[in-house]
């Protein structure tokens, strides 16, 4: 097991070392961490005192034990899930648009830096491309694909089955409850539009302006989905 352990850590890092090449030329700061816990401390790092933070829904974070952190933190927070209404919660998300630091992860990135996510309503895409003066990104070593295609069949195929079934088994008031959609039915991505379908928005991010603005550490774990 040991064994396969290094194997892998190795080939982590020999393989972030190339995506980090190809996303600084982007204009993506990058970074690699071996694991969750450096990666925690390299995002608290980019994040002032006092300054205003905020995040879009994701698997990653809340694992890591970012969340908590920022949440212990002496940060002006932008929490959707201390909404009362779905109205406030709306508000809340529009907020966190105009936050000095936001928080994310990604659905998948090429080899090439090229960063893919998906979206039910925006928020997080619309984030990530405009609005908060700093975004930091965490994404698993896991979710590295080979071309920019393959991150969106990855998205597609992969992460957006089991976020649909996440949210099915959700008690949140707020997380939408898909129940029809055919990767919540077969598990296989259906191409759908039907009402419950949380692929509303597939944005390939391939260059960071202004330069610097998105930060994406690289983890040599398995994170997310």
């Amino acid at each position: 097991m040991q064994g396969k352990e290094n194997s892998i850590k190795a080939r982590n890092r020999l393989l972030a070392s190339k995506v980090i090449k190809n996303l600084q030329s982007r204009k993506f700061e990058a970074y690699y961490c071996d694991n969750a816990k450096e990666a925690v401390e390299k995002a608290l790092s980019f994040i002032p005192e006092h300054s205003s933070v905020s995040w879009g829904g994701s698997v990653t974070l809340e694992e890591i034990g970012l969340l908590n952190r920022v949440r212990q933190g002496s940060y002006m927070i932008t929490d959707r899930d201390k909404a009362q209404t779905m109205e406030e919660r709306y508000d809340l998300m529009r907020q966190s648009l105009l936050c000095d630091t936001y928080l994310t992860s990604f659905n998948a990135v090429s080899e090439d830096g090229i960063l893919v996510n998906i979206d039910s309503v925006g928020n997080r895409t619309a984030a990530i491309t405009f609005g908060p003066k700093s975004v930091i990104a965490i994404v698993g070593m896991n979710k590295v694909c080979k071309t920019a295609e393959d991150a969106v069949i990855r998205a597609r195929t992969y992460a957006a089955p089991i976020n649909v079934y996440r949210c099915s088994c959700s008690s949140s008031p707020f997380l939408h409850s898909p129940q029809k959609t055919p990767c919540l039915i077969n598990g296989a991505c259906g191409d759908c539009k039907t009402d419950d379908c949380i692929c509303s928005y597939i944005v390939q991010t391939r260059m960071c302006k202004p330069a610097g603005r998105i930060k994406v550490i690289l983890v040599g774990e398995s994170l997310g989905f």
